[in-house]
């Protein structure tokens, strides 16, 4: 289904950015601002050699205790570093803690604690997620460092002295509308009148984030962004990958072309003392966001082991900042100009991830289901948690955290087909088959004459097809390799995934276990050549997933006996490493277990994120007659699932609602192609404000959607003449009657002033989507949506159960702001405009819940409303 819109920008503060100049290390093709100060465009002090690679989280706040987001940036970037390690390229990763700010004074104000106390505390348990989750960080930065306090007041001294005349800072007077919440100031056009709800105040607030601002006067220092307009427009067109995914380069675009304003740089020290002084004025404090982005240049060694004029910037400029989608706009707009300004160099690559919510709800102190980091690692591991996070992790929508997926995950993909085939490999028995032998013969040459031992089909179709894992062999590594250099992590676990399993079908079909018994003379060889091209699926999957687990990699490679230097990518192909493996080993000397530690069973999804990893359980048994008999533990249920392959479809009755112009009938498998054509269609993907999505991202997240109790979604049908009970899928609901869809997504109800406790308090977006414009102007779209109202009134109580609120507290609709025909529709409605178009290009409109039975058109939408009966099929 569609990827989740991007959600206002809230005062989570990591930090990064930057991009490159025309040194020698310069990606080709990547062009940059060229500082009329810098000497750098001329630097060859790297000439001949490529600069180590630099990726940095972002700085992560600490006025909060770590959460399961902090963890899955951190990961990413790790695992961006170890890629390239492993692809021989020396790396630095550098992450660390924002410590200065408004919104730390008054935390620890409340805490009653000095700032410094109260920032060693939190930075600690941010330091502590990096170490347990196995982050091999080289840097861990904290504002509050003597090193980091030096760099800023250099790099604002160079702003004051070295930008180019008119370019730099001034000081002047600021008035403005300031948010302490996100330590920022907010333009005109980009703050609205609201009502505090439970109490009747009339505040303003950002209509980015939602959250109160007031209006401030005070003496300032100022950046002059706004000049700085046509640069950065000129940059983002010469490097239009500059910023992954697209999308958010589209954001930015907007927003440097509509809201730009220059930038106030300080606040009053009277206001806000916890943070670094101006040297030359220490009446103003250096604005909070200067300080934190420049903590990639600290790390770096500016200011220590090189400046602006230096011809070796060592580490400088970093190759990819990782940052989440709420802080792109400090990192894609203010950063490069700042840095345009100084005569520095820009980072290469900005990669802008979504965030997670629990089970698809977002995740919310108020709802109790924020996610411990912590107890997530103790639970389930290190490496299968990291791997999860990159499995399911996603820069097109936001990712949802949930046990029943991990469990899923780790059944399937890590015990039953990794684990499942390494043991089955791996176990060397006296008499039985072994990595050492079987790859010893391939060295020696006896697998040359492939026509001299493997039967030919044609003559005997009963033989097992001994070549069927070849083209996986041979196509999956550059396959696998090109979605790591492309950062398509998921992409590449499930290319790794895709080629174990063939591996597993493949000694499945081929019975090695038969074959060790048989007396002719190429059976041996048959035998060893099944063994090989098994351990050869390992051992490629083993070095790709050394980035992503580790522990776990290296412990699948130890098993197979792979020699450390060839862990590289250079070995990560068939027959590039003819040195590896392990002899047969007695049974007595083996230890218990000895193979089953790679991914031994863990707790069922009832526990909560607090529990210990379970103990081990027993493995599956096959019969003597070579019968599977009936597993009597999770893995053996989820190893003759995948040897099955086979699944009874559900017949399950549920509704569909008819109306005279539309029909709306759930979400189905059998509606994802149709769907997943529309969603390539680039207006649908602007309108929508969506990406486009693989036809396998387009049936998981189906599945999403059909059982998260957050959403609930139609697809809209041409109406039906003569409605019948029940309505068989695939007919009324065929390709060619599918006219778009309907979409309601509950969120938590936020007071930014914590006035009142809303706890089970909700809000409701509403989405539709009319596919074709041949059926636009037709009242489908209208339709759909009072029916869907209409819906929502009567099965409110067990919505709001399912999801555990008490209270809808009104409806919304965010709109693109070109799209009149959507806007005139929910106007007809009654949904009015808050405030003016925000920093996505979008219109927010809105509804009260109770409003909606007092509209003119509610009589008659429930008297053309009816629910009959969908019957899916057998």
């Amino acid at each position: 289904m569609r990827a989740f819109r991007l959600q206002s920008l809230q005062g989570l503060r990591q930090v990064q950015s930057r991009l490159p100049h025309q040194a020698s290390w310069l990606r080709p093709g990547c062009r940059v601002y060229q500082a009329p100060t810098s000497r750098w465009s001329s630097s060859t002090s790297s000439e001949g050699s490529k600069k180590p690679y630099y990726v940095t989280t972002p700085i992560f706040y600490v006025n909060a205790a770590p959460h399961i987001g902090h963890l899955y940036t951190m990961v990413l970037s790790d695992v961006l570093k170890r890629w390239q390690t492993i692809n021989g390229r020396e790396a630095y990763l550098c992450t660390g803690t924002d410590e200065h700010g408004m919104k730390i004074q008054q935390a620890a104000l409340k805490e009653g604690l000095p700032p410094k106390e109260f920032c060693d505390d939190n930075s600690n348990k941010f330091k502590s997620l990096a170490e347990h989750s196995n982050i091999s960080h080289d840097f861990f930065i904290r504002t509050t460092d003597q090193d980091h306090k030096d760099v800023v007041q250099e790099f604002w001294q160079l702003l004051k002295a070295r930008a180019p005349e008119g370019l730099g800072l001034y000081k002047g007077t600021h008035e403005g509308w300031y948010c302490v919440s996100d330590e920022c100031f907010y333009p005109e056009d980009l703050v609205q009148p609201s009502v505090v709800p439970q109490t009747g105040r009339k505040i303003m607030i950002s209509s980015e984030s939602g959250n109160e601002v007031e209006w401030v006067t005070e003496d300032t220092w100022f950046f002059p962004l706004s000049k700085y307009k046509e640069k950065l427009l000129k940059f983002y067109q010469e490097n239009p990958d500059w910023i992954q995914p697209a999308s958010r380069m589209n954001e930015v675009r907007h927003w440097v072309e509509n809201h730009l304003e220059d930038l106030s740089v300080t606040r009053p020290a009277t206001r806000l003392n916890w943070g670094i002084q101006d040297p030359e004025d220490p009446g103003n404090t250096i604005y909070v966001w200067v300080d934190a982005l420049v903590n990639y240049l600290t790390k770096a060694g500016f200011g220590s082991k090189w400046h602006v004029d230096d011809a070796d910037t060592g580490i400088w400029p970093a190759d990819v900042h990782v940052i989440g989608k709420d802080i792109i706009r400090f990192h894609a707009i203010y950063w490069p100009a700042l840095l345009m300004a100084a005569g520095l160099p820009l980072p290469k690559k900005i990669l802008c991830h979504n965030h997670w919510t629990m089970s698809n709800r977002k995740m919310s102190k108020s709802l109790g289901n924020v996610v411990n980091p912590f107890s997530a690692l103790q639970r389930w591991n290190v490496d299968p948690l990291r791997y999860f996070l990159m499995r399911n992790g996603s820069f097109k929508g936001d990712m949802s955290y949930a046990n029943e997926s991990i469990m899923a995950i780790y059944e399937k993909e890590l015990q039953a087909n990794i684990g499942n085939l390494f043991n089955r490999i791996s176990r060397t028995k006296l008499g039985k088959w072994s990595t050492f032998e079987a790859v010893e013969a391939a060295r020696k040459g006896d697998f040359d004459n492939i026509g001299g031992f493997i039967p030919q089909r044609v003559d005997d179709p009963s033989q097992p097809d001994f070549l069927s894992l070849e083209a996986a062999l041979n196509g999956a590594p550059s396959e696998i390799q090109q979605d790591m250099d492309e950062t398509n992590l998921s992409n590449a676990l499930r290319g790794i995934f895709e080629l174990l399993r063939e591996a597993n079908r493949f000694i499945t079909d081929t019975e090695p276990w038969n074959l060790v018994k048989k007396t002719e003379p190429d059976a041996r060889i048959r035998l060893n050549w099944v063994i090989y091209r098994c351990a050869e699926a390992l051992r490629i999957a083993g070095i790709f997933l050394q980035p992503v687990m580790p522990s776990r990699a290296a412990e699948l490679l130890d098993g197979l006996g792979v020699k450390q230097e060839r862990r590289t990518v250079d070995f990560a192909c068939k027959g590039a490493d003819l040195d590896y493996g392990l002899k047969p080993v007695p049974r007595e000397n083996l230890q218990p277990n000895a193979f089953d530690s790679l991914f031994p069973p863990v707790a069922g999804t009832e526990l909560p994120d607090t529990e210990p990893v379970a103990a081990k359980d027993d493995s599956k048994k096959t019969s003597s007659k070579g019968k599977t008999k009936k597993p009597k533990n999770r893995l053996g249920r989820v190893v003759q699932s995948l040897a099955e392959e086979a699944q009874a479809a559900a017949k399950t009755g549920v509704d569909t609602i008819s109306t005279i112009r539309a029909l709306l009938v759930p979400y189905e498998a059998h509606h994802v192609r149709q769907y997943h054509a529309w969603m390539q269609d680039p207006d649908i993907q602007e309108a929508t404000a969506s990406e486009p999505m693989t036809l396998e991202e387009e049936y998981e997240n189906q599945q999403s959607w059909r059982t998260s109790s957050d959403k609930l979604t139609f697809i809209v049908c041409a109406p039906v003449t003569q409605v019948t009970s029940p309505i068989k899928s695939g007919t009324a609901d065929a390709d060619d009657l599918m006219r778009g869809d309907i979409n309601f997504f509950l969120y938590p109800f936020e007071d930014d002033d914590e006035t009142v406790d809303t706890e089970g308090l909700v809000t409701g977006e509403v989405d539709v989507m009319i596919a074709s414009p041949s059926h636009r102007g037709q009242g489908l779209g209208r339709a759909a949506v009072c029916a869907l109202l209409v819906y929502l009134q009567k099965r409110i109580d067990e919505i709001l159960a399912e999801y555990g609120a008490r209270e809808l507290k009104g409806l919304m609709v965010k709109i693109k702001e070109g799209n009149k025909g959507s806007r005139a529709l929910f106007e007809k409605l009654g949904f009015v405009q808050k405030g003016e178009v925000n920093y996505f290009g979008e219109v927010l409109m809105t509804l009260g819940w109770e409003e909606v039975l007092r509209k003119n058109w509610w009589k008659g939408a429930q008297e053309d409303f009816r629910e009959v009966e969908y019957d899916l099929g057998g």
